[in-house]
């Protein structure tokens, strides 16, 4: 029973992260089974792919810090850099889009958002992606 909620963890996790995954999918299939409140598959989610955000925010801050004169070249990085610098953290509620959520975290720690208002807009946007799920499976 548990397992389920660890694998969700876990997958929300890996997919907020730059790495690839599919935790909406999980998400729809335990949301459809009824077996766990929606309440609680929303916090389990949200808190796995928040903090998957974080640590893709917590690595650009790193790199930033570690190598100074590096630039962020890729295109995806130079549009997620031209968000944040337009918007600042409310940029971060888009976190939870596709191709571009993960750069749009990993560069407002390479530009030293403070983590505080990046936690809240990346948790507020993931949260509100995974509300919506809930409710079409509901």
């Amino acid at each position: 029973m548990t397992h389920d909620l660890w694998a969700l963890f876990g997958s929300a996790f890996v997919s907020s992260t730059l790495l690839p995954g599919g935790s909406e999918i999980l998400l729809g299939y335990l949301g459809s089974d009824s077996q766990y409140p929606a309440w609680l598959l929303l916090a389990v989610a949200t808190a796995g792919n928040t903090l998957g955000g974080m640590t893709s925010w917590g690595l650009g801050w790193w790199i930033r810090h570690r190598f100074p004169s590096r630039r962020l070249d890729a295109p995806r990085q130079q549009q997620a850099l031209a968000r944040i610098s337009r918007w600042g953290s409310p940029a971060l509620l888009m976190s939870w889009l596709p191709v571009v959520g993960d750069p749009l975290c990993l560069v407002a720690g390479w530009l030293r958002i403070h983590w505080l208002p990046a936690l809240v807009f990346i948790a507020i946007g993931k949260a509100a992606r995974y509300a919506v799920i809930l409710y079409w499976v509901g």
